[in-house]
């Protein structure tokens, strides 16, 4: 596993050349937070990270519930029986294995690994506006109906999940990036994704960490010209439509 820190993040990565795959752990003077928990072959690496920082794992957030985003999830709450795990609470169906929409939702279907099987039960349901630790959390749509970004109160880093990636090149979530287009495959509304992005933008964050790719410092130009990319195709493809 790459461990790569800035500040007080560190990503962590599987499979860095070939499938990048990130997960984060957020240290605080006296916890840590770990964001997203990878696949399965991300656990040994994410257990010996919290060791050597050696301060308390206390929470466990999970951006969305795509598979590659929770795979060590069950056996990350049986080292730490603990931590505290979070979701949104939208996407505390796809944890559970549930791809229903809801009647007031786009009706394209949900896409991307939706993990079967897992055990852990969420201990807290989060919406916009909550707090864990200094870590604020932001709705941020479109990958999948709950998923959520996580503000970094005290530097303005934003953890954004799937919402961009930077693998490849950066790119809003839904469009198609051809060196790296799983991202795209997984994302359920393009729409609502870039509503997401530019919501993103509009915070100007100091950092842009992603869960496939590189963390980018200064992201806003580079955001800018995701977002303005996807709303040329987006606009192409509606009035083919």
């Amino acid at each position: 596993m790459k461990v790569t820190r800035y500040h007080n993040l560190y990503q962590l990565t599987i499979f860095p050349r070939v499938f990048p795959v990130n997960c984060y752990i957020y240290e605080e003077e006296d916890q840590l937070t770990l964001i997203d928990a990878g696949m399965p072959s991300s656990y040994k690496g994410i257990v010996q990270t919290v060791q050597e920082i050696n301060k308390p794992l206390t929470n466990i957030v999970l951006t969305h519930g795509h598979g590659d985003h929770v795979g060590a999830l069950d056996k990350l709450k049986q080292a730490f029986p603990n931590v505290v795990v979070s979701i949104s609470e939208r996407d505390n169906s796809l944890l559970k294995g549930d791809t229903s929409l809801r009647a007031n939702e786009a009706q394209t279907p949900i896409k991307g690994g939706v993990p079967k099987g897992i055990q852990t039960e969420a201990n807290q349901l989060l919406r916009e506006g909550n707090r864990v630790g200094s870590l604020e959390v932001f709705l941020t749509q479109g990958h999948t109906p709950g998923s959520i970004s996580l503000l970094d109160t005290k530097n303005n880093a934003i953890i954004a999940g799937d919402a961009f990636q930077t693998r490849g090149r950066v790119a809003v979530c839904g469009q198609i990036v051809r060196s790296f287009p799983f991202p795209a495959f997984g994302t359920w509304n393009k729409e609502i994704s870039l509503e997401s992005a530019k919501k993103i933008w509009r915070l100007r964050p100091s950092l842009l960490a992603v869960g496939h790719g590189n963390m980018i410092e200064n992201p806003s130009q580079q955001m800018e010209t995701a977002i303005k990319e996807a709303e040329e195709k987006l606009g192409v493809e509606q009035k083919g439509a």
